[in-house]
């Protein structure tokens, strides 16, 4: 099975922001496993960190951003792709503004600086996505579409058609993640000299220029009208009389169409996993992009709360004598009663719901319920014994519940019920603390949801 990947080092990157003009720095550091890729917006003292997942998604005009509470980061995608494809799965992107460098308006100062410090194999493996089925995820305008198809390894499609003399329909393939960095890296974002004037009414591309994006010329304009734009974006503009791109020579004939390519792969990115499957994308977007992103995102959660699939007569990987090593937790409070998997992030473990339980006797005791209250209990006692599983010497620490968050009660419990609990890891365990999703399954229904935050502390 392939590993889990992060950089070897850090990396700092420094240009305009695109549509802010600020000037911006982004590191890029090293993260531990299943961390995913975290964009930390450094500049904010508070709620500073957005997953990069399609969920947090907010906007698409003109590049994808993303938001999490107050904090927000525009102009992505460019980054997102290389990392993807350098088959980084943990990494955590500091940035001092709204917006990611926009640099040379390709991926290749991310690629060249992702090889400068390179990637290393982690402990953990890999989870992909992998496509057991045709899907198709057309616009509301039926005019841009995503397929993607089973395959064993990931590629991708575009065509494009702009109905523009200069820029038409436009085909561009990657077959292989190995031929990013030569085939995709270095294809620029373009825009065209008749959309330059409202996309400033809007109050973007205010770092736009020459050098960071193809500028395409394809409706004559007076050379008043051209020095108009060109000083709405705060530049001089060029003396020309052909229709053309105004900043060429182009890096491939299909230049457009291959940096369409490489978008798809940066917002397919937002995933959170690595596809195994073929893509093929009709006249691409953001906005199409996440939207298809955001629906396998629902389906991957979807399959992430499935009753894990275990033999209640398998033996358990801590029976309740080692359970009592572990946890302080006596009768009656003792809610775990084996252990069935521990993983690196996650663990399953089983408890019996007996009509002899004292809490029985007076909740509902006409129609005996286990308190709700209880559940997430019991999944708490699940999280500590998976946090004290990840410390030398768990008899000298005890873990407290500091936050429980969405909590969600879906079905009853009653005696007789075997109650099967998956806890996770939603994030590595920093300085003592672990934020925790956990699930009750009662015949293969989830019972009770929540999140958890926990903190280790060390026993006097």
């Amino acid at each position: 099975m392939a590993k889990q990947m992060t950089l070897k080092a850090a990396f700092t990157l420094e240009g305009k922001g695109l549509h802010t003009g600020l000037n911006v720095i982004l590191t890029a550091k090293p993260a531990a496993e299943n961390t995913g890729i975290i964009v930390r917006r450094v500049d904010l003292e508070v709620d500073n960190e957005i997953p990069a997942l399609a969920e947090n998604v907010a906007a698409t005009e003109r590049g994808t951003v993303l938001v999490k509470g107050e904090a927000k980061v525009s102009t992505i995608e460019h980054c997102m792709a290389a990392l993807y494809a350098a088959g980084v799965d943990n990494c955590v992107l500091e940035v001092n503004a709204p917006e990611f460098p926009i640099l040379d308006g390709s991926a290749r100062p991310f690629v060249e600086a992702i090889n400068s410090v390179g990637v290393e194999e982690q402990s953990a493996e890999k989870e992909y996505y992998e496509v057991t089925s045709k899907k198709v995820f057309t616009s509301e305008d039926g005019v841009s579409s995503i397929t993607i198809l089973p395959d064993t390894e990931f590629s991708v499609q575009t065509m494009v058609n702009y109905n523009s003399c200069v820029l038409g329909s436009q085909y561009a393939i990657l077959d292989s993640l190995k031929d990013f960095e030569s085939q995709v890296a270095s294809c620029r974002t373009f825009v065209f000299v008749r959309e330059i004037a409202k996309l400033v009414e809007a109050g973007l591309i205010k770092g736009g220029d020459l050098e960071n994006a193809l500028v395409i010329y394809d409706q004559p304009v007076e050379q008043v009208q051209l020095d108009k734009i060109a000083e709405l974006v705060g530049q001089t503009a060029p003396q020309v009389s052909d229709l053309g791109y105004l900043n060429g020579p182009l890096q491939f004939d299909n230049e457009p169409a291959r940096h369409k390519l490489l978008d798809v792969i940066g917002d397919l990115a937002l995933i959170g996993r690595p596809i195994k499957g073929r893509v093929i994308a009709v006249c691409p977007g953001h906005g199409v992009n996440t939207a298809f992103a955001k629906q396998i995102r629902k389906e991957i959660r979807k399959q992430e709360v499935f009753a894990p699939v275990i033999s209640l007569d398998a033996k358990p990987v801590l029976d309740i004598n080692q359970i009592k090593d572990l946890l302080p937790h006596r009768y009656p409070f003792l809610l775990v009663d084996k252990v069935m998997e521990i993983g690196d992030n996650h663990i399953v473990a089983i408890k019996n719901a007996t009509f002899n339980e004292m809490h029985f006797i007076g909740h509902f005791p006409e129609e005996p319920v286990m308190p709700g209250v209880l559940h997430v209990e019991a999944m708490a006692q699940c999280a500590g014994l998976l946090v004290l599983s990840k410390v030398e010497d768990p008899k000298s620490y005890s873990t407290y519940f500091l936050k429980i968050d969405g909590v969600k009660f879906r079905n009853k419990v009653v005696p007789g019920d075997t109650i099967v609990m998956k806890v996770m890891l939603t994030s590595p365990i920093r300085r003592g603390l672990a934020t925790i999703k956990g699930y009750c399954f009662v015949n293969g229904k989830i019972t009770t949801e929540a999140e958890m935050t926990a903190q280790i502390v060390k026993n006097k």
